[in-house]
């Protein structure tokens, strides 16, 4: 799977190694989100979905409401398992923690008229 492979091709389609590299569900969803401009590479927007990268270009995107930046590594002939496409890039946006979700109730299931009571009189401040 490395670029000196021959069999492998030396550039391939924006859209196509953004599936490849298990970014995308499918090869669609990349070309929409090449084609609205969501894509830079190499610091340039890109909104052709045919635009050729190769080995050491640099994407950014944001997916999944999350920014990525990844410097391409090797190319594919095939979309495989989530490991082979993990080294198809190097991921080089830091990875950020993500917020913490909404507390959850320890009780079983809904809370009772009574406990929320109790939680309303537990956030009022003794002034009010």
């Amino acid at each position: 799977m490395t670029s000196a492979d021959p069999d492998l091709p030396d550039s391939m389609r924006v859209d196509k190694w953004l599936w490849h590299a298990r970014f995308f569900k499918t090869r669609g969803l990349a070309t929409k989100q090449v084609q609205g401009g969501h894509l830079r590479v190499n610091a340039s927007r890109v909104r052709r979905p045919a635009h050729l990268v190769r080995p050491g270009d640099t994407l950014t995107f944001i997916q999944a409401r999350r920014p990525r930046v990844v410097r391409i590594l090797a190319m594919s002939q095939r979309r495989g398992p989530a490991s082979e496409a993990r080294i198809l890039y190097h991921d080089l946006a830091p990875d950020t923690a993500s917020p913490p979700g909404a507390p959850k109730y320890e009780g079983k299931g809904r809370p009772s008229g009574k406990d929320r009571r109790r939680h309303l009189k537990s956030r009022l401040s003794p002034l009010d």
